[in-house]
């Protein structure tokens, strides 16, 4: 049995494009035997509240030109929809909620604002020089070292920072965007940044994610998740396009089992050891 999507994206978030589309990705999901999907629409700003922390550090946002506020109205409205036309498919509410340390306040405006069921918090800039900086921009400068330590530690904060999320999703970020020309990348190289991370996660008893759309997590690295006190996973597509819902589920359930993760309370559950 597949276990749930709990990351999953459509016509609700603002990188995705016209082949996007809720009911198509309910469909690809039934039709594969993924049992629950979560819509964990993207939830970033680029303005802020008095309450952020971000308005203390005055930094300079706008990275992503993308960036829009979500419909909640209209995403609500295409959940109940689709809850409708597929009622042997469980259907989450959720978002993914970047850098949520940093807007607070902001994030928790938008949760009051309707049922939320999933989510997930997510790193995908990070402060540099006053400003917020996608990590990918500043492997040229830091150096693919200097960019993964300065990166893990900002992931630390934001879980030290933020209670709003319950999912840490794709913890290692930058490494889906690593150069070309760099030597490989190998999770034994950042060890102890990975356990740092990791440590403050277990110890506020959330959940992390094994995101199957950057390169799979290795079974060390959950081994690492439960050494430090880990005890739940949850997988997550990332998908932004039907079609890619579920995608590597049937490797990544091997991978977590091979750590010693298994089949939660249910068919819709986490992954527990």
């Amino acid at each position: 049995m597949l276990p749930a999507d709990n990351h999953v994206h459509s016509e609700w978030s603002f990188d995705t494009g016209p082949q996007s589309s809720m009911d198509k990705a309910c469909a690809r999901a039934v039709a594969l035997g993924v049992p629950a999907v979560a819509f964990t629409e993207h939830l970033e700003f680029t303005d802020w509240l008095d309450g952020d922390a971000i308005a203390a550090d005055a930094l300079q946002l706008g990275w992503w030109s993308l960036i829009r506020p979500i419909d909640v109205t209209g995403y609500l409205a295409s959940v109940e929809e689709c809850r409708g036309r597929y009622p042997d498919l469980r259907i989450r509410t959720g978002v993914e909620a970047g850098e949520a340390h940093l807007f607070g306040a902001s994030v928790a405006r938008v949760l009051a604002s309707g049922p939320f069921e999933r989510v997930l918090g997510s790193l995908h800039a990070i402060p540099y020089e006053g400003r917020l900086v996608a990590p990918d921009k500043l492997f040229g400068t830091l150096g693919t070292g200097g960019v993964m330590r300065h990166y893990f530690a900002e992931m630390v904060r934001m879980i030290k920072d933020s209670d709003a999320f319950e999912v840490l999703a794709h913890l290692d970020y930058p490494r889906r965007y690593w150069p070309a020309d760099a030597p490989p990348y190998r999770e034994a190289d950042y060890e102890e940044e990975y356990r740092a991370v990791l440590r403050a996660l277990a110890g506020s008893d959330r959940v992390l994610e094994v995101n199957t759309r950057s390169p799979m997590a290795s079974a060390d690295l959950l081994r690492w998740w439960r050494e430090e006190g880990g005890r739940a996973i949850s997988f997550g597509s990332d998908a932004h396009l039907p079609w890619i819902v579920g995608d590597k589920f049937d490797v990544a359930v091997d991978v977590a089992a091979a750590a010693g993760f298994t089949h939660g309370r249910d068919a819709h559950d986490f992954w527990r050891r």
